[in-house]
C-alpha cells in the first residue's frame, strides 16, 4: 500500500503543540490576549480629526515608519498608540541605574523579592514617561501641516495623556498575563504582533 506524503515539519509540529492540553490551552490564551490588543490598537484617544491625521500620514514617510511600530495604533492615534515602548525605556533605564545606586543594587541581590521590587519602580517609572511621550506626540500631531489634532484645553490635553498612558499600562498587563500564562516573553510578543500587524498595510502603501 502507499504511504501517505509526510507532513512538513512545521505543520506537524503545530499539530503535535495543539495535542498537548496545557500547551494549547497556552497557545489560545496568547492568541486571545493579542486579538484584545489589536481590538484596543483602533479605540482613538478625544478630539482627533482622521481626515488630518491620514493626510498627515501621507505627506510624511517618518510617521510611517513609527507607525509601523505601533501596529497602525499610531494611524488611528489610538489608546495604545505608544505601545509598550515606555516600559521598555524604563526597564532601559533601571538597568543602567541598577549598579549606581545602592540601594538598587542591594534589591537586586535580594533574590525572588527584590527582583519584584524592582519590576514594580519600573512600573511607576512608566508612567511618567508614557506621559511625557503621550505630550510628544500630541504636541507634534498639533504641530503637523494640516494639524492632526486641533487646538485643547488644558482638560482636554490632561485626558489625551490620560488616555495614552492607561492605554500603555494596559498593554504592559497584557505582556505579564503572557509571560505568566501563555507562551514566551509577553512584551516582546506585543511588540512583534504590532509590528506584523502594521507590515502588510506598509507594503501595500509602498507598491
Amino acid at each position: 500500500m502507499p504511504q501517505k506524503a509526510a507532513r512538513p515539519r512545521l505543520i506537524q509540529a503545530m499539530l503535535d503543540a495543539f495535542s498537548l492540553p496545557d500547551l494549547r490551552r497556552r497557545i489560545l490564551i496568547t492568541f486571545g490576549i493579542l486579538v484584545v490588543f489589536r481590538l484596543i490598537a483602533h479605540i482613538p484617544v478625544p478630539n482627533v480629526d482622521p481626515t488630518a491625521l491620514a493626510n498627515v500620514f501621507q505627506t510624511n514617510p517618518l510617521f510611517g515608519m513609527f507607525d509601523m511600530f505601533s501596529g497602525g495604533a499610531l494611524r488611528n492615534f489610538s489608546v495604545a498608540a505608544m505601545g509598550v515602548y515606555p516600559y521598555i525605556t524604563a526597564s532601559i533605564v533601571m538597568t543602567l541605574m541598577t549598579p549606581v545606586i545602592p540601594r538598587l543594587q542591594a534589591l537586586s541581590q535580594e533574590g525572588e523579592a527584590g527582583r519584584n521590587k524592582i519590576n514594580l519602580i519600573t512600573h511607576w517609572l512608566t508612567v511618567p514617561l508614557a506621559a511625557l511621550s503621550g505630550y510628544g506626540q500630541l504636541v507634534l500631531l498639533q504641530r503637523s501641516s494640516p494639524p492632526a489634532i486641533g487646538a485643547t484645553t488644558g482638560l482636554e490635553t490632561t485626558a489625551i495623556i490620560l488616555s495614552l498612558v492607561a492605554g500603555t499600562m494596559f498593554l504592559v498587563w497584557l505582556g505579564e498575563q503572557i509571560t505568566e500564562f501563555g507562551i514566551g516573553n509577553g512584551v516582546s510578543i506585543i511588540i512583534f504582533a504590532g509590528i506584523m500587524a502594521g507590515m502588510p498595510s506598509q507594503i501595500g502603501r509602498g507598491f
